[in-house]
């Protein structure tokens, strides 16, 4: 009896405490973190990277003006809050535009400065340094993964892949149109998301050719960021497009996923908007989508005709939770939110730009967990 009793007892406690944990995670929301204060209102982030709990790196913009030229921003998280880092010897004005890393001593960052000109600057665990960039290469992304690292841009306006290889950068075949984004899972097994005149696609590397798959054909359709889970499922995210219209007309977001034999596209709750970033879970399966500018139909003669959409959706293997960004005195909404995953952690960072008083436009940094 005495032992049925304490089965009883322990069975209750563990429904408890399941009761609790699932109100606890039901109550997580995206919070804001500060930036530095000496950062001037008008800077951007473009891009984040996490290497663990009490390591973070952000990069983008410092404004020194609505309309003038700004200078390249390096922040960087160490636990607790985040730093603004110095970079020696970069007195240029532009931006930075990408962050990646393969391990704590091997970040890399990308930037154009005023006159086009790139600029890419390598982490070795003590201090950044400038590293000659490609000849003639244009910049816009570094990408890191599966132990690789490889470059997204142009040169003489033609689209430029370069893959880390030793010392110095391989020039990749490229497959046809643009490439805005890859998901590095091996030097044989790359995807990259991007468009075409006949509209949105995603491509395989297999280590000697790629494979271009068109997963939405409708005009002006692009995709920019792309999650390999496995052979048998890919996420992609982007812009549907849209034919004619007054310009400044709102853009369905695009998501499709691939089940190993199909491209497919999954309905998302939002009506217009840009997803902009994709992240997986410790696990590596898809966790977060992010929605840039994201809106949903009003009610029926509503006016305006729209309402705010979710900014992010976690998903959960079956369906979507939708979340939005915390108000923030004084500024408005993001207009870019780019994911950063914390490793072996449910914690995520967003960085972007929101929009500023007077329709300036101002750092923002978000975490979930």
């Amino acid at each position: 009896m005495a032992r049925r009793l304490l089965v009883a007892a322990l069975a209750v406690v563990m429904t408890i405490m399941t009761v609790m944990s699932s109100a606890a995670a039901d109550t997580l929301s995206w919070q804001h973190v500060p930036v530095p204060t000496q950062i001037r209102p008008q800077a951007g982030l473009n891009k984040a990277v996490a290497l663990g709990p009490d390591r973070a790196w952000a990069v983008g913009a410092d404004a020194v003006g609505r309309e003038a030229p700004g200078f390249p921003l390096l922040l960087r998280w160490d636990g607790t809050a985040w730093q603004r880092q110095s970079l020696p010897g970069a007195g240029w004005q532009g931006e930075l535009l990408s962050i990646a890393a393969t391990s704590p001593t091997a970040v890399w960052a990308v930037g154009r400065d005023t006159a086009g000109g790139a600029h890419l600057l390598r982490f070795d665990g003590s201090a950044w340094r400038e590293s000659r960039p490609p000849p003639g290469a244009v910049l816009t992304e570094v990408v890191a993964g599966g132990g690789e690292t490889w470059l997204i841009g142009s040169r003489d306006g033609a689209q430029l892949l370069l893959r880390r290889v030793g010392n110095g950068w391989q020039e990749m075949p490229v497959p046809p149109g643009s490439v805005y984004g890859l998901h590095i899972k091996a030097a044989d097994d790359v995807w990259a998301a991007g468009d075409t005149v006949s509209g949105a696609v995603v491509s395989h590397w297999d280590g000697q050719a790629w494979q271009q798959t068109i997963v939405n054909a409708f005009p002006r359709s692009a995709l920019g960021s792309v999650l390999a889970v496995s052979p048998t499922e890919v996420w992609a995210g982007g812009t549907e497009g849209f034919v004619g219209g007054p310009v400044g007309r709102p853009i369905p977001p695009l998501l499709v996923r691939w089940d190993g034999q199909t491209w497919s596209r999954v309905t998302v709750p939002a009506n217009f908007g840009s997803i902009t970033s994709l992240t997986p879970s410790a696990s590596g399966e898809l966790a977060w989508v992010a929605v840039a500018n994201s809106q949903k139909w009003g009610p029926p003669g509503s006016s305006p005709p729209f309402v705010p959409g979710p900014d992010f959706l976690a998903w959960n293997g079956q369906s979507f939770t939708e979340y939005s960004e915390p108000v923030v005195p004084g500024e408005g909404d993001s207009r870019t939110l780019r994911l950063a995953p914390v490793p072996g952690t449910d914690t995520v960072w967003s960085v972007g730009r929101a929009t500023g008083p007077e329709n300036t436009f101002a750092p923002r940094i978000l975490r979930f967990g």
